[in-house]
């Protein structure tokens, strides 16, 4: 708060002789009557404030009838909305910091802005109304570190409780920043040797929401980064992994039920088993077959119709001089194959269903580095970024709340969560002394409303 303000509240607070605060929205700073009141739903204490006037360095201009302040509704109550279960575990883990977690886990997922900016983007939303959240610049900063160094495994063990099936992936975002020590020099899909941060994400594949995200070091290889987290983490139903985790050594000291894609030129992987049974997967046509290995099981799947793509495209191959024909017959066994090691005995068809849903955790991290703009951290120390991956968890949390609406609705072919923010964004809340009025509801807005049975706003209207 600069200084002038700070000067302005305290003639006022002396020369009123009531408790007061003041707020800063869209640049502007403006004084409340800060006051409770009891609320029979929270059977507890209220914040009421009620407004006085805008601060000015001369003093405070006092409101009339024609001042009214105007927040963004439509976004905000949406994502509030659908904020009930996080919320109550930020309640329960974090007691003192929950509301600044909170609010800029949301300002993460709305729109993300410099940690400068934090706090007068969200004075626009109507939420920061309900939610006292503290997010100047200097008060962010101290919360990331804070929250980097507390233990989160509670937090996630929370929400993991009753988890059934789980996938596990890494990925990794790279960091110029020298004060972060675990950004090390490794092995990443962009194939750069620059330091890196690296990350392990697990998501429900069942409730189709992410449950746990932690850095780790950058120079972790991912088998190690398995073995690390599933140390911390207890969990005895189904993990799904991808095949860069593969290794049989690993499978055989596995603690809980798994499957295990393997790379095409394993050993295990035996092209030769028997194919004696087949099934429907989105149109396509899959021969399966399995047999025993040392305990474990293996499952061979061959999707028809990549089988056909993989053949016409080593022929174009063997046209161009690329490849030769004897190449060809080595590599047809395996065209359009997969193979899974498991330590489950169930039908082949349940196997391949589990196996795909893992591309769910693929998306997540694209939502978490594309959508929510979290792929360059320029944080300077480890625990600043530890914090930050919470608040990243909790954004790509809020994220697949409002996903999962979409999806239910089965609007995901025509709607991204981005989609559904921008257009509810359009609706505000206007407030005029004390009267709340409620802008023009878009006929658009008003029926993806009804689509996705969020029924926002008919309760207000």
């Amino acid at each position: 708060m600069e200084d002038w303000v700070k000067r302005v509240y305290e003639e006022e607070r002396k020369r009123r002789g009531i408790p007061l605060e003041i707020k800063r929205l869209n640049g502007n700073y403006y004084l409340y009557h800060s006051t409770s009141k009891y609320d029979r739903d929270r059977h507890g204490p209220k914040k009421v404030s009620e407004y006085i006037g805008r601060v000015t360095e001369k003093g405070v201009v006092e409101a009339n009838h024609n001042v009214r302040e105007v927040y963004e509704y439509g976004n905000s109550e949406l994502v509030r909305m659908v904020s009930g279960d996080i919320v109550d575990a930020l309640k329960k883990h974090f007691p003192d910091d929950w509301e600044s977690i909170y609010a800029l886990s949301a300002i993460r997922l709305i729109e993300p802005v410099p940690l400068k900016s934090v706090m007068e983007r969200w004075e626009k939303l109507y939420m920061s109304r309900q939610i006292k959240a503290h997010l100047s610049p200097n008060t962010l900063s101290g919360l990331l570190r804070d929250l980097g160094s507390m233990s989160h495994y509670d937090l996630f063990r929370q929400l993991m409780k009753d988890s059934r099936k789980l996938a596990f992936d890494l990925s990794s975002i790279f960091s110029v920043s020298e004060n972060i020590s675990i950004a090390q020099k490794g092995h990443n899909a962009d194939h750069l040797h620059i330091p890196q941060v690296n990350m392990a994400l697990i998501f429900d594949l069942d409730r189709y929401r992410p449950v746990f995200l932690k850095p780790l070091d950058g120079s972790v290889r991912d088998v190690k980064s398995l073995r690390k987290v599933l140390e911390e983490v207890d969990f005895n139903g189904i993990l799904v992994l991808d095949r860069g985790f593969f290794s049989y050594d690993l499978a055989q000291l596995m603690p809980s039920k798994f499957i295990m894609p393997m790379r095409r030129n394993s050993s295990l992987a035996d092209y030769s088993i028997k194919l004696n049974s087949s099934f429907v997967y989105r149109d396509r046509g899959i021969l399966c077959g399995f047999k025993e290995q040392g305990g474990l099981r293996v499952y061979t799947f061959q999707d028809q119709s990549l089988m056909s793509e993989e053949s016409s495209t080593f022929i174009k191959m063997i046209a161009e001089g690329k490849k030769s024909q004897k190449d060809f017959e080595e590599a047809q066994p395996a065209f359009g194959k997969i193979s899974i090691l498991t330590n489950l005995t169930l039908d082949p068809q349940e196997i391949y269903l589990l196996y795909k849903q893992r591309e769910e955790i693929e998306q997540a991290f694209d939502a978490m580095k594309n959508e929510l703009e979290n792929d360059k951290s320029y944080l300077s120390d480890d625990y600043a970024l530890r914090g930050y991956f919470l608040i990243s968890f909790i954004s790509l949390y809020l994220y697949y709340s409002i996903f999962n609406l979409i999806r239910s609705s089965g609007l995901t072919n025509r709607l991204s969560v981005n989609d559904v923010l921008l257009r509810f964004s359009r609706v505000y809340m206007i407030i005029d002394g004390r009267r709340e009025l409620l802008s023009e509801l878009p006929a658009s807005v008003e029926k993806l409303d009804s689509l996705l049975g969020t029924n926002i706003f008919p309760k207000k209207l």
